[in-house]
Parts: structure tokens; C-alpha cells; sequence
């Protein structure tokens, strides 16, 4: 490793698909969790997410890079945990949300870059997440969305691997009419995933209480391993 760019490493192609390099020196390093890469490629974008990275953008000198990190810890949903609140169940009954996944992920894409100040989720980021379509059959990009009257209220992108789903970004509205929607949307796409054979959902970053209200529970980077790498390597 060379050329330490925003103080970090860099990562190539052939190094994020070396089961020993990954095993030997990324995994078992916990002073590094970020990494960068000029490559925005599909093959890069996909490997690196295999590998238990998640990735977002940075730019430096004016150049924008792909910023994959190994992440200290991780949020884990099983299903069986799924805490639901009042609220949510409230929203359930009296009201007629839909969840809708699919692999239209533009209309998603643009409300999360309207709703995030400062977003990551760059036009060539987008990019690359498009050209995942079909290289893999264990890889898909989707968005899941709460839709009421016609309207899209809530929602968020993410990647299915296998039978795993790991969540990137999301929005929710901020009309007052439509509080709660946000959890509403992460309460029915945990049960969408648990009806269609999932094993357990990625929610990333252990510092947000949502997740933990949820009912996610924490795992170091080695207990995500252990259950993380069977999954995709079976």
C-alpha cells in the first residue's frame, strides 16, 4: 500500500478480492477502517461490498473517490429482535402505507440527495451502483420505499447479497403529517425482508439510536465477520 491520500490507503481490485490479504492485513488492523479508490468500476464497487466494506465519497485535491470502509463495528437486525412501536402500529392500522422494492432506484436517489445537506451519494456514485445491474446473480441494488396516496413519503437504497441486505442511505419527509413514516418504512422493509427468506439486515454505523430502538444489536468487526462471511462465501 502507497500514495496515502485524506490519510488513508489505498485499495485496488486485486487486493479487496485476496482472501488472504483481506484476512492477513484489513481485517485484523483496528487503528484503519477507511480506505480510498479511484476505481468506481461495478466489479470494484461489488467486491469491495462482498468483503464487508461499505462505501461512500470524498473528494480530494478535486478529485472524487471512492471511500470503502471496514467499519469498526456493525448493526445487525435479526428479524426475530424487530421492535415495532406504538406509533408504527398505530400508523399500520389507521392508515394504508405500502411498501414498494425495486430496482428503480433514481426517484429514490434524488429525494436522499435533496434531503441530506451534504451527500455522498454522488452522480458518479449512482453511477456505479447502476452498473451493478447483472454482473452478479448474488448482487442487486434496490430501493425501498413507503408510498401513501400516491405519494412517496419515505425510503431508502441498498444492496442485496446472497440472502442478505445491507442498507446505504435514506429519506424520510418532513412534513408533519408524515411523522414516523421514517421508521414506519424500516419496521415493514424488515418484515418484507424476514417473509422472503433473509438472513439478518446490515444498518452499517453502531452510533445511530435508531437502530438500536429497532431492535439491531451491535457486533464488533470480527463477530460481523463470522457471521457476514459464510454468507457471501458459503
Amino acid at each position: 500500500m502507497s500514495d496515502i491520500r485524506l490519510g488513508i490507503y489505498p485499495l485496488s481490485y486485486e487486493e479487496v478480492t485476496d482472501p488472504y490479504f483481506l484476512r492477513s492485513v484489513v481485517y485484523p488492523d483496528m487503528r484503519r477502517n477507511y480506505y480510498w479508490s479511484k476505481d468506481f468500476s461495478a466489479d470494484f464497487y461489488i467486491a469491495q461490498a462482498k468483503a464487508g466494506f461499505i462505501a461512500v465519497t470524498d473528494r480530494f485535491e478535486g478529485e472524487e473517490l471512492l471511500i470503502p470502509e471496514m467499519q469498526f463495528s456493525y448493526m445487525l437486525l435479526d428479524f426475530q429482535h424487530l421492535h415495532i412501536s406504538r406509533k408504527v402500529r398505530r400508523i399500520i392500522s389507521k392508515r394504508s402505507p405500502q411498501l414498494i422494492v425495486t430496482e428503480n432506484i433514481d426517484p429514490i436517489i434524488e429525494r436522499i440527495r435533496r434531503y441530506h445537506r451534504s451527500c455522498w451519494l454522488t452522480p458518479r456514485y449512482r453511477d456505479t451502483l447502476l452498473d451493478t445491474k447483472g454482473v452478479e446473480n448474488d448482487f442487486r441494488v434496490v430501493a425501498a420505499y413507503v408510498e401513501e396516496d400516491e405519494k412517496i413519503v419515505s425510503g431508502e437504497i441498498g444492496y442485496i447479497i446472497a440472502d442478505t441486505y445491507t442498507s446505504l442511505s435514506g429519506f424520510s419527509s418532513k412534513e408533519k403529517e408524515y411523522a414516523g413514516y421514517g421508521t414506519l418504512q424500516l419496521v415493514l422493509l424488515a418484515r418484507y425482508l424476514e417473509e422472503n427468506g433473509f438472513a439478518f439486515w446490515n444498518l452499517g454505523q453502531s452510533y445511530m439510536p435508531y437502530k438500536f430502538a429497532l431492535g439491531a444489536r451491535k457486533y464488533d468487526r470480527f463477530a460481523f465477520l463470522k457471521r457476514w462471511l459464510p454468507h457471501i462465501y458459503p
